[in-house]
């Protein structure tokens, strides 16, 4: 039985992008919580965009730098259920804003190019071992500035015993959705410009494609 790997697509803010998503087959939508993205929205407008989830579709509030105030004030408003954190957050400061409102957290890893296999596991090993929020590591390509910059990066640095568990990202589409899965295997794929229009407004047709691309990866080694 082949796994099915889970898609994240973020960066929404317009309701039929969120339909869209959920009825293609989304797992999870991502919400940016960054003022200088161009994908930012408030907590107000995030909590309107939530309500026209289906249910088993996960709400991901995107943070940069955020304070445990600025975090704990935007869920009480918008009902987001997984903190993913992209800044310079250090490991105490991860644990202490999930444990102060409550949910899991990613931890974004920006995989530059001289880092070794070695230093994945080292990173995911720390977060593992010093927070029970800790849900698993995103990884994406390094780019100058922060959020998701739609690069690559060498995929071949991630090792397996940890690929099974991590959420890959970083310019991912629907011309390398499949290769990216196919070779990495990981639990989850997240994807944002590589499905868009224009930033922050998705294409639906994009969207489509792209998760047709991982099915088809989920489903090539049982042929």
């Amino acid at each position: 039985m082949s796994h099915r790997t889970r898609i994240k697509i973020c960066g929404l803010t317009r309701v039929e992008d969120v339909q869209a998503a959920a009825n293609a087959g989304a797992d999870a939508i991502g919400f940016v919580f960054y003022d200088k993205s161009p994908r930012h929205v408030g907590a107000a407008q995030a909590r309107d965009l939530i309500v026209h989830l289906s249910p088993f579709i996960t709400p991901v509030g995107l943070f940069v730098n955020a304070s445990a105030d600025e975090v704990s004030q935007i869920l009480e408003i918008a009902p987001i259920s997984l903190l993913q954190f992209h800044g310079d957050e250090s490991v105490a400061e991860c644990h202490e804003i999930a444990e102060r409102v409550g949910r899991p957290f990613l931890r974004a890893l920006r995989v530059k190019a001289d880092m070794q296999p070695a230093d994945l596991i080292e990173y995911d090993r720390q977060y593992r071992s010093s927070s029970k929020w800790f849900a698993g590591l995103l990884l994406d390509a390094f780019v100058e500035g922060y959020g998701g910059g739609g690069k690559v990066f060498d995929w071949s640095l991630i090792p397996k015993d940890i690929a099974p568990r991590l959420v890959l990202s970083g310019g991912l589409s629907v011309q390398n959705a499949t290769e990216a899965v196919r070779r990495v295997r990981p639990w989850a794929v997240d994807v944002s410009s590589g499905v868009e229009a224009a930033k922050g407004i998705k294409d639906q047709a994009k969207i489509e494609s792209f998760i047709g691309a991982v099915r088809a990866a989920d489903t090539a080694d049982c042929r």
